[in-house]
């Protein structure tokens, strides 16, 4: 079968994979974004489905897949919003870590060793994909965001975020995080594997999905907080998209 996935960057993540639930280890930077992509996330499939953020269970009755979930970080709080969720990742080293975690917090979670062509393959279908700091990190974008879209029913939402490719993003996220603060190990971003939104709202629409949103996620150092921009996209952002309701599969 082929595959998108780059498996020097899943040696990557695998290698790091006991450290997913320490907020002061290496995926530190993730646990201090994770509430305004969580505000993303949820804000969006709302929007989509017509779901009221104020009930207890919002996403009953959605499947949603974490696709390169990690330890978990998004499918945990997607299960605890009563959405059916199936994590997967290519680094096997985090499935038994994600999973250890759902059962000591009593969550139910389908977690699997896996990637999205293998899902595509088996014929798998959700009404919402997470793609998160993933698509940054595969051999090919537009193969995996077109497995994505195949893994989608009809009317489903696709949820992508990424880091732009500029002199600002090399400087954040490169000399910043990893050389600087030390919030990540070296390596662990290749700047020329970023992808501008441009780019990335290309690929999705390629790979037959329409672009809806675009989103920026800022870092306000003096306040040491992250939030959400519809305007600055220059570093972190996102880009929701949905899959036509019926879709040319010639």
């Amino acid at each position: 079968m082929q595959t998108s996935i780059d498996a020097a960057e899943v040696a990557k993540f695998e290698a790091m994979a006991a450290e997913w639930w320490d907020p002061e280890g290496k995926f530190k930077p993730l646990h201090m974004m994770n509430p305004v992509r969580l505000e993303f996330i949820v804000r969006e499939i709302a929007g989509h489905f017509g779901r009221d953020r104020e009930r207890k269970r919002p996403f009953e009755g959605l499947r949603l897949l974490d696709i390169g979930c990690g330890g978990g970080l998004l499918s945990e709080p997607m299960a605890r919003l009563g959405a059916e969720v199936v994590g997967a990742d290519a680094a096997e080293g985090n499935i038994p870590v994600a999973r250890l975690h759902a059962e000591q917090v009593g969550l139910a979670i389908d977690y699997r060793y896996s990637t999205a062509e293998a899902l595509e393959a088996a014929g798998e279908q959700f009404d919402v994909v997470l793609a998160m700091e993933i698509v940054e990190h595969v051999a090919d974008p537009l193969a995996f965001l077109t497995s994505c879209q195949k893994l989608l029913r009809p009317g489903g939402l696709l949820l992508t975020s990424t880091i732009n490719r500029n002199l600002k993003s090399y400087a954040v996220a490169i000399i910043g995080a990893e050389q600087v603060m030390r919030w990540l190990p070296r390596g662990t971003h290749e700047w020329r594997k970023f992808i501008t939104p441009d780019e990335l709202a290309q690929y999705l629409e390629q790979a037959g999905l329409q672009v809806k949103a675009r989103t920026g996620f800022t870092f306000n150092p003096l306040g040491w907080r992250w939030s959400l921009s519809e305007r600055d996209l220059s570093v972190n952002y996102a880009i929701a998209s949905s899959k036509p309701q019926a879709i040319d599969r010639a």
